[in-house]
């Protein structure tokens, strides 16, 4: 899952956008099931286009190994064309908005587990990819966030985040702190560790009089803590949205912008603004939650600085960020094709290829048994050994918290009120916690 910040008009922009599919759309094209493995291999030999659209880092583009190119050359008549936006909130806003003009889709689109919930509640748009050649293949509960309650599989899983906690092991010897992984992931509590250890050793860092914050922002914060709540924003049986009634809500609100703006343990930053993206080279910040697909985020924006390194910890015991998803829009002209080069991108080969260029943490449960996976080492982290690493902390994680038509655009509210404190600093948190109230009750 790959988080952008947002203005609360462009998502109730994009659900109002999405309220207009039920009329707005054309439902032809193919919902016949998915192709199997073996399938995928004797596609039709007319020469086709396909396009791929994506965001941020799925890792099919590697320069020293491209997925697409590895694809077309076993199907010589297919043509990739792949379509990159910038950030998830780009390709929703996309999504939205050709969706309801019923054309203009690429063949294939990625969506994140974010505002997946929107498009389930119409999955006659998208190509019903259920076959008893994909039973099975991912997790399950990967596989239960893409099937609408009639049972249809709309997408076919790509990653997963599941966290550690990235950290600049020369800022944390400057503090007097240890560096060695192993001892950090102690330093933190090990498997007991807690938010309030977490914000314990920050204020320990950050006493040593370095001059360097200990975490990025209070909105990447906030999101690691949220996604251990089961059901944070809305009720999953009535479906009703319970955010600013939630206990739980309010308390990880406080506790984080106590650590960021209280202890001054933020560096007050936007995550993903051009602010954010220059600090990696500024010595910005001392850790970060890093979900594997952060990674390699990580190694773009640092490029030549060293010292960075993770930690087999995470507060709370275990906790995943994000996920995506490839669906297969009705409106392409391929469908069939399009299946194929999908289930293939998604295969347990590609999936570790993936994320050994970009750090997108494989769903499926057979690359998480692999070798090939569990010995993927990163230099740039300090040789750390990721593969092994994130399995452990997927194997952590106990909540795949709840997240319906709504979540999206209530999560943005909170980033905005988050980010009026520790960002903007035009609130206190009483203030903007009103404000988030009043954009909550707006959503209806």
């Amino acid at each position: 899952m790959r988080k952008t910040t947002r203005k609360m008009w462009a998502a109730a922009a994009g659900v109002t956008g999405i309220a207009l599919l039920a009329t707005a759309c054309s439902s032809g094209g193919s919902t016949t099931p998915a192709a199997s493995a073996k399938s995928t291999t004797a596609a039709s030999t007319e020469k086709i286009t396909l396009k791929v659209a994506t965001f941020n880092e799925f890792g099919y583009d590697d320069p020293a190994g491209s997925l697409y190119d590895a694809y077309t050359k076993l199907h010589p008549n297919v043509t990739i064309e792949p379509v990159k936006a910038a950030t998830s909130n780009e390709a929703r806003d996309n999504m939205n908005t050709k969706l309801a003009a019923g054309s203009g889709l690429a063949d294939i689109e990625a969506i994140e587990v974010d505002w997946l919930p929107e498009l389930l509640q119409y999955p006659d748009k998208f190509v019903d990819l259920t076959s008893d050649d994909t039973k099975g293949r991912w997790l399950k509960w990967k596989t239960d966030q893409a099937t609408s309650p009639d049972g249809k599989l709309i997408g076919y899983g790509t990653d997963v985040g599941p966290e550690g906690i990235a950290y600049r092991a020369d800022l944390f010897k400057a503090a007097g702190l240890p560096t060695d992984r192993a001892e950090v992931a102690k330093l933190f509590g090990g498997k007991d560790a807690t938010w309030d250890k977490y914000f314990e050793v920050g204020k320990q860092f950050t006493a040593k009089g370095t001059g360097v914050p200990f975490f990025d922002s209070a909105g990447a914060t906030y999101q690691g803590m949220i996604n251990q709540v089961k059901a944070a924003y809305e009720d999953p049986s009535s479906h009703k949205i319970i955010a600013t009634d939630n206990a739980d809500v309010k308390k990880i609100y406080g506790q984080v912008l106590k650590a960021a703006v209280d202890d001054k343990l933020s560096a007050n930053l936007g995550q993903w603004s051009p602010d954010w993206t220059a600090s990696f080279q500024k010595n910005g910040f001392a850790t970060m939650l890093a979900p594997g697909w952060m990674l390699g985020v990580i190694e773009g924006n640092a490029k030549g600085v060293t010292g960075w390194d993770i930690a087999d910890v995470f507060p709370g015991g275990g906790g995943n960020w994000g996920g995506s998803f490839l669906t297969v829009p009705v409106q392409g002209a391929h469908p069939e094709e399009a299946k194929a080069l999908a289930a293939w991108l998604t295969a347990p080969e590609q999936q570790i290829k993936a994320f050994t260029y970009k750090g997108t943490f494989p769903s499926q449960v057979a690359a998480l048994k692999s070798p090939d996976l569990l010995g993927v080492t990163k230099p740039f982290f300090n040789n750390a050994p990721t593969g092994q690493l994130l399995a452990n902390r997927a194997n952590a994680v106990t909540v795949a918290p709840y997240k319906g038509p709504n979540y999206f655009a209530v999560n943005d509210a909170m980033q905005q009120a988050l980010a009026r404190v520790d960002v903007d600093k035009t609130d206190t948190a009483d203030a903007s916690w009103a404000k988030f109230t009043d954009a909550v009750k707006a959503l209806g």
